[in-house]
């Protein structure tokens, strides 16, 4: 059983990849329920997936099965996604620019330089600027957005009281001149994320 409310993936939460290869087709059908409540299309071509410790265990274990670098491998696992469970006054989503033709997903990615730095989630008067992982540089010099972003958005406690009312009316978006897109967060999706929080 995998516990929602836990902020980081530890050697003893990995599970032998024998046992994860005969379970990996019911826990992998369970993490779509969750994962559809964490996921947020913004504009034409952008999905936020917010992720949590559920979703950074599967994505570790399938790295581990798929990679099989077997006890080499599991520390660089955990230190690439335990940043990306949120820990306790944050959120953090992977976003994902989706175009299925290159020339189209190269000319628009050329034009979204820095669109990371202007992520944003408001909750009635108040406004929480994401802040992009820091391991890598997501923006080249060139000025070319990378498909795939992470980004954290840090809560105050008065934010997180706002975000967690039943229906309250979240926004989330981005302020890049050349995708200026926004998209309301539907309340199954506001209460599941509302979880994420101390």
């Amino acid at each position: 059983m995998i516990m929602a409310d836990k902020r980081e993936i530890t050697r003893a939460d990995i599970v032998p990849m024998d046992k994860y290869a005969a379970e990996r087709k019911e826990r992998r059908r369970a993490l779509v329920a969750v994962k559809r409540k964490r996921r947020v299309e913004v504009g034409p071509v952008c999905t936020f997936y917010f992720e949590n410790y559920e979703t950074m265990w599967s994505q570790v274990h399938e790295m581990l099965l798929v990679e099989k670098g077997g006890d080499a491998q599991i520390d660089d696992e955990l230190s690439a996604y335990n940043p990306l469970i949120p820990k306790g006054r944050e959120l953090v989503a992977t976003v994902m620019f989706e175009i299925d033709d290159p020339g189209r997903r190269a000319a628009l990615l050329g034009k979204l330089g820095g669109v990371e730095e202007t992520a944003f989630i408001q909750i009635g008067g108040e406004t929480v600027t994401g802040v992009p992982e820091a391991d890598v540089d997501r923006t080249n010099a060139a000025g070319k957005a990378s498909s795939v972003q992470f980004i954290h958005f840090p809560f105050t406690d008065a934010q997180v009281a706002a975000f967690r009312k039943l229906g309250a009316q979240v926004v989330l978006g981005f302020k890049h001149p050349h995708y200026a897109h926004m998209a309301g967060l539907p309340e199954e999706v506001r209460a599941a994320l509302a979880e994420d929080f101390d």
